[in-house]
């Protein structure tokens, strides 16, 4: 019911937006004479928050077209790969002219991102994929919102998660591939790889981690104490509801995207509010370039996704109540997870200081669990004065994090050596 009760509350409220947006321009356009009465920026300014803070998000364009490589534009294409129920394997194609240029392309490092499913859409990432381009061929996981998922397409599990990382592995070939994971899926990528690895498969030259709940007994945060203080039932009870008829999965139990962004908001409300009172001010000042940097934000932060209910109840289970990855009793499938079984892949584990999503030595757990790696082929790194977000995107992203990456693969573009078993005398 409550699914429904948004859905009534969201068609209420769009006459009200869009009368919203049409009043705020009116008052701003130089074309229109309600422009010249006293208080019209004031007005318009407001109109135009009041616009913002009702109007739907939908998912936003990831709008990589070009990027700037040795001072040649290098167009980008968008293409889809592999279509899965849940999810689509993209590709971001990067094209050149000149057939050195072609060449220097051709020979860079392969790189799968794989983007959370924890509530916003893959875009997301669009800082970190636009920066990948500048020196690696660039795949992504760009996940299907559950409500957009009709029932005949079956269930979806964590497993199947863990089941759609390794099919697109192998499509793009695991000797020439280095594989990222950013929060949520470091855990199912890590599974992915070990059970890859036990079977004698080809696996990843390298697995970069970034601000994941490899062990989310470790400093827990927020997010953690939730998953901790509640029941599975009471998830189950309290979170779940049925897609409405107004959309292809109808009847699908999903955990929604608008009570998901409920919690986000809610985790920092008082920044929220001094963020859009910024943003009143920008418009009353007339600074475009904040206003601009605030709508480019909350476009992509205000638009969520439902995760199917299954996936999402099991991740709660798995990660945050039995943690069963860093007790060594997972199975996928009826397979045991064990990642000291993974010896040919390097480990590269990011965090960020002031993450207040996934704490100090989560992420870093990754080390404890595979064992087969050899030392030399291990590297951690905390960013300093950096919170989650700013791990994948921003500024520190671009300048601190991403360079020590770049070498880190680069490093590691020919596969690791096997340390040696020691034999006994």
């Amino acid at each position: 019911m409550l699914y429904q009760l948004h859905e009534f509350q969201r068609a209420m409220l769009s006459p009200l937006t869009a009368w919203a947006q049409a009043a705020s321009k009116s008052f701003a356009n130089p074309a229109s004479p309600l422009a010249y009465v006293p208080g019209a920026t004031r007005l318009s300014a407001g109109y135009e928050l009041l616009y913002r803070l009702g109007k739907d998000y939908e998912k936003p364009e990831f709008n990589l077209h070009q990027i700037v490589k040795d001072g040649h534009n290098i167009p980008i294409i968008e293409q889809t790969i592999i279509e899965k129920p849940f999810c689509r394997l993209m590709r971001f194609k990067r094209f050149a002219d000149d057939s050195d240029a072609v060449i220097q392309l051709k020979d860079e490092p392969v790189v799968l991102v794989c983007a959370p499913l924890s509530g916003h859409h893959a875009t997301l990432l669009r800082d970190t994929v636009k920066t990948l381009l500048q020196d690696h061929k660039v795949y992504l996981t760009d996940w299907i919102d559950a409500r957009m998922v009709p029932l005949e397409a079956g269930q979806f599990r964590l497993d199947d998660y863990v089941a759609y990382i390794q099919e697109f592995i192998r499509h793009i070939g695991a000797k020439n591939l280095h594989v990222i994971s950013v929060c949520q899926p470091t855990v199912p990528v890590l599974a992915a790889i070990s059970l890859m690895a036990s079977r004698g498969e080809d696996t990843p030259r390298t697995m970069t981690m970034m601000g994941g709940p490899i062990d989310a007994r470790k400093s827990p945060t927020s997010v953690n104490s939730l998953a901790t203080q509640h029941s599975y039932e009471w998830f189950e009870n309290n979170v779940i509801f049925t897609v409405p008829p107004n959309y292809p999965g109808v009847g699908r139990k999903v955990y929604p995207g608008f009570l998901q962004h409920t919690g986000f908001v809610a985790m920092n409300p008082e920044r929220h509010a001094a963020s859009h009172w910024d943003y009143y001010q920008s418009l009353l000042r007339g600074d475009e370039d904040d206003a601009e940097a605030h709508r480019r934000f909350y476009d992509e932060y205000n638009a969520v996704l439902d995760m199917d209910a299954d996936y999402y109840l099991d991740t709660i289970r798995v990660v945050f109540q039995e943690f069963s990855l860093a007790e060594g009793t997972w199975d996928v499938s009826g397979e045991r997870v064990k990642p000291q079984d993974i010896t040919k892949t390097a480990l590269f584990t990011i965090e960020g200081e002031l993450d207040d999503i996934s704490g100090d030595g989560q992420t870093y757990a990754a080390h404890e669990l595979c064992t087969g790696i050899p030392a030399e082929h291990k590297q951690h790194f905390t960013a300093e004065k950096c919170g989650h977000y700013g791990i994948f995107s921003g500024r520190r992203w671009r300048t601190i994090i991403y360079p020590q990456l770049r070498d880190f693969i680069l490093a590691h573009n020919k596969a690791p050596k096997v340390a040696k078993e020691k034999v006994e005398a």
